[in-house]
């Protein structure tokens, strides 16, 4: 049961992932507008902050007193953090921008944009692979996932069709990233298994650090620039999607 359980995992770390490749397929296919991504940002960013609130936190308040709570969280914010502005360094800056121009120069680095996808998938989906072990995957959480996935597959293939890339070489270049959540969600499931609830409470307050500053760093603002004053109701409109969600699916 423990073999199929870690394989359920990964295969549901897989799926939310996947839809960066369905992102860059219909960047390809259909040059979606910014308006068009940053709707699809802005509501994901409401179905991930809901999926934050009573998912991750509220489960790991169960297990973690509030001052190891609040640490969790603020390394998990800071490890976000830090990682993007190095990853800017080094060219990834633009990974996700809606409304800016490529330019050469900036994010010309393709294995930049496999990193800023890495960095931001790894802790959803190990968090993915630990709602496994409650019964079932988060279906909020899967959600809210999948849709932050999608614009942001959108937007960097974008930029690499101006650049002539064949959308071969884009669908290779983003099946790592789903891999790599692939094993990212079978680690949160094997690994804290037999936890006592201490781990795992630690593992989602930090992951929910990460996917808020996240949200906060690059998602709103990134539909901001397109939605203008559009954004915070989508934005509430993904929260209330996620409580419907919980409430059907609870």
């Amino acid at each position: 049961m423990h073999s199929v359980g870690v394989l359920s995992a990964a295969g549901w770390g897989a799926l939310s992932a996947a839809t960066l490749m369905l992102g860059s397929v219909f960047a390809y296919v259909f040059k979606p507008s910014p308006k068009l991504t940053a709707i699809v940002m802005a509501i994901g960013s409401g179905l991930l902050i809901g999926s934050v609130s009573y998912d991750l936190v509220a489960d790991a308040q169960i297990s973690l007193k509030l001052p190891m709570l609040a640490a969790a969280l603020f390394a998990g914010a800071a490890t976000f953090v830090l990682g993007t502005r190095l990853l800017e360094k080094r060219g990834g800056k633009n990974r996700k921008s809606l409304s800016s121009q490529p330019n050469e120069s900036e994010d010309d680095n393709p294995l930049a944009i496999v990193l800023g996808s890495v960095l931001d998938g790894i802790p959803e989906s190990f968090v993915l692979g630990l709602s496994v072990l409650n019964g079932g995957v988060s279906v909020t959480l899967l959600a809210g996932i999948a849709l932050s996935n999608l614009p942001e597959g959108m937007a960097a293939s974008a930029g690499l069709r101006t650049r002539k890339w064949p959308l071969s070489k884009v669908l290779l270049m983003f099946s790592a990233v789903v891999a790599t959540s692939a094993i990212a969600s079978s680690l949160g499931y094997g690994l804290l298994a037999n936890d006592d609830g201490t781990i795992a409470g630690i593992a989602q307050t930090f992951a929910a650090g990460a996917l808020l500053a996240m949200i906060a760093d690059t998602m709103i603002p990134e539909s901001y620039q397109v939605e203008r004053e559009w954004t915070g109701g989508l934005v509430v409109a993904g929260f209330a999607l996620s409580l419907l969600l919980a409430a059907a699916l609870g």
